[in-house]
């Protein structure tokens, strides 16, 4: 048998990839599934993105087939389900010469394995001249799933349709087979109640059971939209973190910081510095005066520096030649200007007093000194005494603030320019039918909620220092929701969504993120209130089938529950801190927290620890107090008027008292204490 890598081609057909390429998630799952378990034989010699068009589906894949540079294996993803423009089967049954049954079989059997969805796939396999092709479904676990049930056969598959000798193939028998694929047989004799002893026989050995590769925890959890309400779950499938699981699973999973250049000014502002910055130049460049006065030449075995001199010139702090000083002249300067040559200190001219000037009245001609007590370096900066050449001026990690400083130390010592980390772009969705823009005039109809997360939400990314997209609202609607996920995929690094996270028949997110994006649900539920229903994913990044490599990091989506407290304190507790690792903040990440005192006694919650909205007050001892914002149901919006901070209750069935110190997060700033 050749050792020669077999050569592969993906046709994905899908209208929408075709338009933007980027949208595509299938191509990367079904590459991904060949370099990963396909025991180093497959090489993807080509990758092509037609629209749902039966010529162009054929035309693709007789360019493939017909030539002599054929491809062993064709393997098509898309249009192969019961929707009008499914065309797919249609395309590529009238090219097979040589019908494929039990692969179809095979991924079928697999796919029912998985769920009774599988019914509702058109799936054709054969063989056209010396290339076999397989069609699979579009969505990327549904391709993985029906790729992986028959990847390890498709070499032997291959081998036969490209012409090798089939009974040098089959030499050695059907165990040498399934050795050489690494399938097993134990599936066989497992069913030895159902057993397949017919008195006939194919030649091969017994039928080689397709086998499912995915495990369980790999396929999807959350509830079909397909199946209606009546079969979506009624207890949730996802396990419950704690806030600290949840934390670590975010943290885990968030890219590190990229770096970039920026030049030295208010673009700055809020990055953080992804390496050390060494001046480039001293500061001052020059010996430099303190003061306004006359420079003058002092030594210790040289004459008083009191007594009467003439001035012989002007230092400005201008840039300029400045003629040398020799003993017994001194020049005027002022603060900052450069001492002339020779010159080795300066006299403050209320050490002075004029005794004549110029015959033209302009300037000054003689100049008493009314000091013998100067010394050398007296009044004068000396060159780097500030900063010195090759310094580091600021660290790798510190923030370029709004209040200038950092910038005018990068400005005082000649950067033009410096490498930060990039921050996040995060994009905000609401979704629900129920939801209206705040913004739309006229009374609500029955049923309509004014969409306040959004503002809400945008309003806290502003003040954290990131840049924010609004979204808009995407209606209970598995195609909008895609669409609109997809679209912010396109611009955003980070996407946070409230709503349609519960157990609802038209909470989507989760079937959308996991189904349609092929994204990896990370938790479902987090031990906390408010905020149960938080939802953490992310999407991997389009890469490149032919070389491997990522275009960039995983996309994070955050999907908050559509209470309006709930989201906001949930945004607080984990979306602030992967935004402030993605921007490169050193750790620890999150809100500042401090030690209170209770102002009021406060019940905790005996299942789930609570993150109470409180305001904060300067005590008279100066400890902060804090007090409740009132009633804490999750969708009370006016718990978060003047809420400064989060008291951080135990979960434990008693109140904590008046008095007590207890852990509180703090939320922006403090004032009015």
């Amino acid at each position: 048998m050749e050792t020669s890598k077999l050569k592969a081609a993906l046709l994905i057909v899908s209208d929408t990839a075709s338009q933007d390429p980027s949208t595509d998630k299938a191509g990367q799952v079904i590459s991904d599934a060949f370099a990963d378990e396909g025991s180093d034989q497959w090489t993807i010699c080509e990758m092509e993105i037609v629209p749902d068009h039966v010529l162009t589906i054929q035309r693709e894949v007789c360019r493939w087939c017909d030539g002599e540079e054929f491809v062993n294996l064709i393997v098509t993803t898309g249009g192969t389900g019961f929707a009008v423009k499914d065309d797919t089967p249609e395309a590529i049954n009238p090219l097979i010469h040589r019908h494929a049954p039990g692969l179809v079989h095979g991924m079928l059997a697999a796919s029912l394995e998985i769920t009774p969805f599988a019914m509702m796939s058109r799936p054709v396999a054969g063989v056209r001249n010396k290339t076999l092709i397989v069609t699979l479904p579009g969505s990327p676990k549904g391709a993985k799933e029906n790729l992986l049930a028959i990847l390890k056969l498709l070499p032997h598959a291959c081998h036969q349709a490209a012409g090798q000798d089939s009974r040098a193939i089959h030499a050695g028998g059907v165990g040498k087979l399934e050795a050489e694929a690494r399938v097993s047989n134990e599936q066989r004799g497992s069913h030895h109640h159902h057993t397949h002893s017919h008195g006939h026989s194919h030649g091969h050995g017994d039928h080689i059971i397709p086998k499912a590769h995915t495990r369980p925890e790999e396929r999807p959890v959350s509830n079909d939209p397909q199946a209606g309400p009546s079969n979506r779950y009624r207890k949730s499938p996802y396990p419950i973190f704690s806030v600290n699981e949840a934390l670590k699973a975010i943290l885990d999973h968030t890219p590190s910081p990229e770096s970039v250049t920026l030049p030295v000014n208010d673009s700055l502002i809020g990055h953080m510095l992804a390496e050390d910055v060494q001046a480039s130049e001293p500061v001052p460049a020059y010996r430099a005066s303190i003061v306004d006065g006359y420079a003058i030449i002092v030594s210790a075995d040289g004459p008083s520096t009191k007594g009467v001199f003439p001035v012989t010139s002007v230092a400005h702090a201008a840039p300029g030649e400045i003629p040398a000083l020799i003993r017994g002249q001194i020049a005027r300067i002022t603060t900052g200007a450069p001492l002339p040559l020779s010159a080795n200190a300066v006299v403050m001219v209320e050490d002075t007093t004029l005794r004549s000037m110029t015959d033209d009245g302009k300037e000054e001609k003689v100049v008493e000194i009314l000091s013998d007590a100067i010394k050398a370096d007296e009044n004068v900066r000396d060159i780097g005494s500030d900063i010195g050449a090759s310094d580091v001026v600021l660290k790798k990690g510190e923030e370029v603030t709004a209040m200038g400083g950092e910038i005018g130390v990068l400005a005082s010592v000649g950067k033009q320019e410096v490498a930060v980390y990039k921050k996040p772009v995060i994009g905000v969705l609401s979704t629900g039918d129920e939801i209206v823009s705040h913004e739309r005039k006229g009374p609500l109809r029955l049923g309509e909620v004014r969409d306040c997360n959004r503002p809400t939400l945008l309003a806290a990314i502003s003040s954290w220092g990131y840049d924010a997209v609004d979204l808009g609202i995407a209606r209970d609607n598995p195609d909008s929701l895609e669409e609109c996920l997809r679209r912010a995929l396109q611009t955003v690094d980070v996407i946070i969504t409230s709503g349609g996270v519960s157990m609802g028949e038209l909470d989507l997110l989760k079937p959308t993120l996991e189904r349609s994006l092929g994204a990896t649900i990370h938790f479902g539920r987090v031990a906390m209130k408010p905020g149960k229903p938080t939802t953490f994913a992310t999407i991997p990044h389009t890469k490149d089938p032919l070389t491997g490599s990522r275009s960039g990091p995983d996309k994070l989506v955050f999907s908050l529950p559509g209470n309006p407290a709930s989201a906001l304190v949930t945004a607080n507790l984990f979306v602030l801190p992967a935004l402030q690792k993605m921007a490169g903040k050193p750790e620890p990440w999150g809100l500042p927290k401090m030690k209170v005192m209770v102002g009021k006694q406060v019940r905790c919650d005996k299942e789930r620890p609570e993150y109470h909205r409180v305001s904060l007050r300067a005590g008279d001892d100066g400890r902060l107090v804090a007090f409740s914002t009132g009633g804490q149901r999750s969708s009370r919006v006016g718990s978060l008027r003047g809420a400064q901070g989060l008291l951080c209750l135990p979960a434990r069935d008693s109140v904590i008292e008046k008095g007590e110190m207890v852990e509180a997060l703090l939320m922006g700033g403090l004032s009015g204490l």
